[in-house]
Formats: structure tokens, sequence, C-alpha cells
């Protein structure tokens, strides 16, 4: 007798399966009014259709160039489902990519989101997409498609991933970073929220020796528990930066500061032959990078290139505009000060540092 199983009276239905299409639709009632609510010129915002429609001369560019990213939040989804808190994780989604199109000078236009699973729970989905939109409202963007995928034995019960997409618009010409950035420009360092959703990898591998579990009160933040703590969302610096932007006249470059800390994206927004020389002095190490440098035993270089450190996006401008781009920045809640200088790239480091990082606890 072979070992094959004798098919079920009126045939295998995709339920059987571990697919469930009515809760893919009572998904998407959920979230529909949380949609609407990003709705923007150019997007009503309504969800349904085969593709997302977005009208971009509704925008008021005169001659736009596309701009285009997209991300996830890595590992940070795993302590978002441990802890059952799935409703912050979506705005880091949308910060993610459209933090990576302001550095370019892009006004973020509309989102698309993707979200995988096992076996889809309508009401934890909703909350992931309320988070979402909530991001997309505040770096005003509108979100006009998506997808929800049920992939049973791909993923564990339980167990989601994220997706996210994002379009902009700059006017042609005026693409970050400028060509006109030089040795003494000024670096301008805009405060983190957090970890944001780099390094989680490392973060997780630190709770685990810690001890703690997710639930316990957090070390560095009274009040809350260490999940909590750990999930404070990426801080969105879209609509601070275009204002610095537009307002100024004056930023020449930003650079996002995600994985690869310091190190890897500061370069990223420098003309070949310049480098960064920061005063880690000036530096605010947040109360969670000293937790977890003491915790993990964390050397200061390996802390600078996997973590924000308590930096999130620097400008560089040049020397005489830094008070008027500070003075933006913060009328727009950020809390902002000089870490460095533009100097001659000196050799294969393009980033030196001077000072020290203060990660005491």
């Amino acid at each position: 007798m072979s070992g094959k199983k004798s098919i079920p009276e009126g045939g295998l239905t995709y339920g059987q399966a571990g697919v469930d299409i009515d809760a893919g639709n009572r998904m998407v009632d959920l979230i529909k009014p949380l949609v609407r609510s990003t709705a923007r010129a150019g997007a009503d915002a309504e969800i349904g259709g085969f593709g997302g429609l977005f009208d971009l001369a509704r925008t008021g560019f005169r001659d736009p160039v596309l701009v285009a990213a997209t991300d996830g939040v890595g590992t940070k989804v795993k302590i978002a489902i441990e802890t059952g808190r799935h409703d912050t994780i979506g705005i880091d989604l949308v910060a993610m990519s459209v933090n990576d199109l302001v550095v370019q000078g892009a006004e973020p236009l509309f989102f698309l989101d993707y979200f995988a699973c096992s076996r889809l729970d309508p009401d934890a989905g909703a909350k992931v997409v309320a988070g979402i939109a909530k991001g997309c409202r505040e770096s005003g963007c509108a979100l006009i498609g998506g997808e929800t995928a049920e992939m049973p034995g791909l993923y564990q019960p339980g167990d989601y991933d994220l997706a996210g997409f994002a379009v902009g618009a700059a006017e042609r010409g005026t693409i970050l970073p400028r060509a006109d950035i030089g040795e003494g420009d000024a670096i301008i360092g805009m405060a983190s929220s957090g970890v944001h959703s780099n390094g989680f990898s490392l973060v997780r591998k630190i709770v685990e020796r810690s001890g703690l579990g997710f639930e316990a009160p957090a070390p560095f933040a009274p009040g809350k528990s260490l999940g909590e703590a750990l999930l404070e969302p990426t801080r969105l610096y879209v609509k601070s930066c275009l204002a610095a932007i537009r307002k100024t006249g004056a930023v020449k470059a930003l650079a996002h500061i995600t994985g690869g800390g310091f190190p890897d994206n500061i370069p990223r927004a420098l003309p070949k032959g310049l480098g960064a020389d920061i005063d880690l002095s000036a530096v605010n190490a947040l109360p969670v990078f000293r937790w977890l440098a003491k915790e993990g035993g964390v050397a200061v270089p390996e802390m600078l290139r996997t973590f924000n450190c308590g930096i999130g996006m620097i400008a560089v401008v040049a020397p005489g505009n830094v008070d008027a781009v500070l003075a933006v920045l913060r009328d727009h809640g950020e809390t902002v000060t000089q870490i460095g200088t533009v100097v001659p790239a000196a050799g294969e480091d393009r980033v030196t540092y001077r000072g020290a990082l203060d990660l005491s606890l």
C-alpha cells in the first residue's frame, strides 16, 4: 500500500491547504478607511483594483524626476510578533523607504506594502496597516495599494514579514546630493528616536544574553517594557528635511543613517575624494544604545557601524548656512547639532573620528 491519502468528499479546498480567502477579504474591509485617510493630491487612496493609480499632474511638479525606494524592517518584526505589539511596525516600514527618498531631495508621493504570513490574522494585519497609514500621513504620501500573501509551510504559524515600496518626485536639477559639496562644509546631525530598524539581529542576541524577557521592565526606559521600548518606531524626517531644503536652499546633501551606521552611510552623500570628520563627543548616544553596548560588551567601532547611535539623519551645508538650516529643522521638531566637518578623504576610511562617544549608563 502506498502512503497516498484519499481525497476528501467534495475535493480539496484552498482553506484545507491553509489559505483563508475570507480572512483576506475581512482584512481588506478593515483597512479601507485607514487607506482613505492617506489621500493626497494625485491619489484618492482607494484600494481594490489590480494596480494603484496616481496622477502626477495634480502634484504641481513642473519637470519631475521620479525617485523610488524599497525596504523592510528586518528582524525587528520578530519583536513585534513575540510581544503581540503590531501597531508601530508599519511606521518603521514607511520610514525606511521615505527617509531614503528625502535624502535625494524627493517628496514622497505614494506607497505600497507587501504583507506575507503563514495564516492571516485580520485584526493583527489591520494593526500593521494602521501603522503604515500613520507613517504615510506623517510623510505626506498616499497608500495606494499593497498585497497580502498567506504562505503556510514557508512561514511558521504566527510569523509575518513586511516589505514597502515608495515613489517620490523632485524637480529636475534639484536632486541631492549637490555637486558643490566641498572641504569645510558642516555636517549636521538629527537625533534618532531609538534603534530605528537596523541591527536587530544583534539587539535580539543581546536581549537573549541578558536573560530578560520582552515584557520585563526596560532598564533604559522607565515605565516601559523592554519590548515596547525596543519597538519605538523609526523617526520620519521627511517634512523637516523638505522644509529645510525648500526654505533655505542650503542643504547640499542628506544621509539616512541605517545599516552600516556612520562609516557606510555618510560617504554615500559625499563626492569621491571627500570624507567626514565626526566629533563623537557631540553625538548624544540614547540610553538604549548605552544599555546595548554595556549588556553586549559591544565595542565603540562595532556600535558605530551597526547602529545609528542617536543620529538618524545628517545634512551637509556650507558653514555660513548652518544657523539657518538648524533653525528650520528645530522649528519642525528635530533635535539637531553640528557633529562634524567635510574633509579630504584619508585612504579607505572616509569617516574619521575625534572625541569619545559617551556610552556610560
